[in-house]
Parts: structure tokens; C-alpha cells; sequence
């Protein structure tokens, strides 16, 4: 970052009261199909002209060479969830937090984020959750309205289908609280994510110190939570979806039967699909596979399923997120441009891919008519390094 950023430049590119007018010039512009070497011009908050060619006008901001791209869009991160909650039951306050994980994203190039908080909480057990989102989703959109934020933000529900309180929760939300996604979540140990139990054990027993006891308590916690409320927790979700006027994602698909469900819920993308058998139902059934970039950085999951490099590698892969480290969304899309030798198609899993999915249609390429958010990025060595980020004109990183 080469500048501080001025709060009234924040509240411009918050509100949309833009005035401005941006060139970056002499810049590798990832178009949608290629890669030129241009300049773009940003009026009133809108991508307004892209031409081609090395010069440099009076005005115009010399970029010496280095890519430009569109903003990131990022559809699942648990980014918000940790400000909040720095370590297990350690309460931050929440629009300090909220600040900081606006900041952050907007530092490492994300100009869109639907901030995913949980929805279903448990009362009873080994672990108990409290219901939060209504709360922190208030402070957020307040926080927005007032234009303390830097990035264009929307909500994420993540719909606990094991839990006791979901559609409790999911009820006292409505469809003017920008509610772009609701994904459907059933972390019922012995299927999906946590089909494996001994990794869970481990999990469990490293992030909250569950002995054998504990574990056998959850484990039995949340079946019998399942058995209870599952079906009723997963239609009730699949309505609110459209009540809320929200996009329903799927999560943690395992079978080609779990994807044909999915399919028949009207999911309009799957995340985190853990077997190569999933991911390729995705796409018979034309939902888009959004994998974890932290997973594509490290070659491999944590949790034990598929690696998402290994669903690059056979063409499952459409979308990223940064699942848990915002940073790895724009490296990973270099690791991808690197491995398919296609910078448009990686740079489109981080920007137009999610920005569709999701149902925003104004962003997500450099073209004429989108939204000026754009990221100057350079390399170190094979590093993406982000020089400066706009956010419809406006500088903000």
C-alpha cells in the first residue's frame, strides 16, 4: 500500500456518491477471455472505456507493467466469526471487529464478501452455541449505512440444520437485510465433512481438549439432535432461502445422491464438495463447485477429503473462496493461472464466477458498465502482491 486512504474516500465508495475519475494505465488488464496490455478508465464508480496499448496520458497512473484484475468476491469466509471470537470464548467487541475484518479483506484485494454467521444454536452438550447473527448482523448493515466500511458487504447464512434453534434464528431475519446466500449445513458426525470420526476426534481434541468421554457425548449430542429436527430444520431452511430472496448453496456434498438432493432443492452452487464423486455430479447437475483456496495452497484438505487442486486439476473447479485466510484467495488464483496456463480462467474462479453464482451480475470483470473495483497487483518473484485496491473508483487499499 503506497498511501494512506483518506474516511471520505470510505464513505464515497460506501454510499456511491462518486465523482472521480481513475486511469490505470500501462497495465496487463485480465479480460475476460485475455490478457492486454491497456489502460481502464473509471467514471462515476463504473468501468467506463478499455483500450489497448502502452501509453501513458497526464493524469493517468502509470502501473509499469503489472496486472490488473477485478476486485475479489468472496461467497464463504469465517473471517468475521474469528474477530469476533479471537480464541474459544473470548467475546471481542463487535464493531472493533467488524472494522478490522473490513480493513483486512480490503487489503488483500476483496472488494465484495458475504460475511457468513451461523444460524441454529445448541443449548445442551459438549459444545454449546449461542444464538449471535441477528445481533452482529444488525451492528454490520449499521456500520454499512453509517459508510465506516471499506468493501461492498452482504450476509451469508449458514444454516445449522443440527441444532435446536434454526428456524427461530433464520425468522427474525428479513429480505431487506441483504441476505445474498443460505447455504444448508449438517455437521452430524458420520456423514459429509466429518464422515471420518477419528479425524474429528483428533480435531476436537486439539482445538477444545475433548477426551474420550466428551466426545462420545457429543458425538451422540448432535444424532440425536438430527434424528429430531433434521427434516423439519432442512425444509424450513430451503423456504426461508426464498422468503429472503437468498441463493441456496449446498455444503459438504459427499455421494452423487447428496448432490442429486441438492439439485432437486434448486442449489444453485456447492461448497467444499469432499469427494471427486460429488464434485463431478456438480456438474452433470450445472452447479458450480466452489472449493477452499487454504486447500489449494497446501495441496491437500484438512479435514482429510479431496484437495481442491486435485478437482483443478481434473476441470471441476469454478469457484474459490478463502474459506479461513483471506490472503489465499488472490494466491491462490495465481496457483491456479499457473497450473491450467490460463490467467482469465483462474482470475474468473476469485471475481465473475462467485459474483454469479451469488446473482450480482455489476461486477466481477473489467468491462464497460461494471462496478470500478479493481486491484493493481505485482509479483514477488511468484508471489502476488497487492499494490493498490479500488472499490467503484474510490481508493481504499
Amino acid at each position: 500500500m503506497n498511501s494512506p486512504i483518506a474516511p471520505t474516500s470510505l464513505a464515497a465508495a460506501a454510499t456511491g456518491s462518486m465523482s472521480e475519475e481513475l486511469c490505470l494505465a500501462n497495465a496487463r488488464l485480465v479480460l475476460s477471455d485475455r490478457v492486454v496490455t491497456g489502460r481502464i478508465t473509471i467514471k462515476d464508480g463504473i468501468i467506463d472505456t478499455i483500450a489497448e496499448g502502452d501509453a501513458v496520458a497526464g493524469g493517468a497512473l502509470d502501473c509499469n507493467g503489472d496486472f490488473v484484475i477485478p476486485g475479489l468476491v468472496e461467497l464463504h469466509t469465517d473471517n468475521l466469526e474469528r474477530h469476533i471470537e479471537p480464541r474459544p470464548e473470548v467475546d471481542w467487541p463487535h464493531l472493533p471487529a467488524i472494522l478490522a475484518h473490513d480493513a483486512e479483506l480490503a487489503s488483500t484485494g476483496i472488494t465484495t464478501v458475504f460475511d457468513a454467521l451461523r444460524v441454529g444454536s445448541i443449548h445442551g452438550g459438549q459444545m454449546r452455541y449461542a444464538p449471535y447473527a441477528r445481533g452482529l448482523a444488525d451492528e454490520l448493515l449499521a456500520a454499512r449505512a453509517a459508510g465506516h466500511l471499506r468493501i461492498s458487504h452482504f450476509l451469508h447464512l449458514r444454516a445449522e440444520i443440527c441444532s435446536e434453534t434454526l428456524l427461530a434464528e433464520l425468522a427474525e431475519f428479513g429480505p431487506d437485510d441483504r441476505v445474498g446466500i443460505l447455504s444448508l449445513m449438517d455437521h452430524t458426525p458420520g456423514q459429509r465433512q466429518f464422515r471420518d470420526l477419528a479425524a474429528l476426534k483428533t480435531y476436537l481434541s486439539k482445538k477444545r481438549g475433548f477426551d474420550d468421554a466428551d466426545f462420545a457425548e457429543h458425538v451422540a449430542n448432535l444424532k440425536a439432535l438430527q434424528n429430531l429436527y433434521g427434516e423439519k430444520h432442512q425444509a424450513g431452511a430451503i423456504a426461508e432461502a426464498r422468503r429472503l430472496g437468498a441463493v441456496l448453496a449446498s455444503h459438504d456434498d459427499t455421494t452423487a445422491g447428496q448432490v442429486a438432493e441438492s439439485g432437486m432443492h434448486g442449489v444453485a452452487f456447492a461448497e467444499f464438495p469432499t469427494t471427486s464423486e460429488a464434485a463431478a455430479a456438480c456438474r452433470a447437475q450445472g452447479m458450480a463447485v466452489m472449493m477452499g483456496a487454504p486447500s489449494i495452497i497446501r495441496n491437500r484438505s484438512h479435514s482429510g477429503n479431496v484437495a481442491a487442486i486435485k478437482l483443478a486439476e481434473a476441470g471441476l473447479l469454478d469457484i474459490v473462496s478463502s474459506d479461513y485466510v483471506p490472503s489465499a484467495l488472490l494466491l491462490s488464483a495465481f496457483r491456479l493461472a499457473g497450473l491450467w496456463q490460463d490467467m482469465p480462467r483462474a482470475i474468473a474462479c476469485v471475481t465473475r464466477n462467485p459474483a454469479r453464482a451469488a446473482g450480482l451480475t455489476d461486477r466481477g470483470d473489467l468491462a464497460t458498465g461494471q462496478r470500478g473495483d479493481v486491484l493493481r497487483v505485482g509479483l514477488a518473484g511468484s508471489t502476488p502482491l497487492v499494490r493498490a485496491v479500488w472499490s467503484r473508483g474510490q481508493r481504499i487499499g
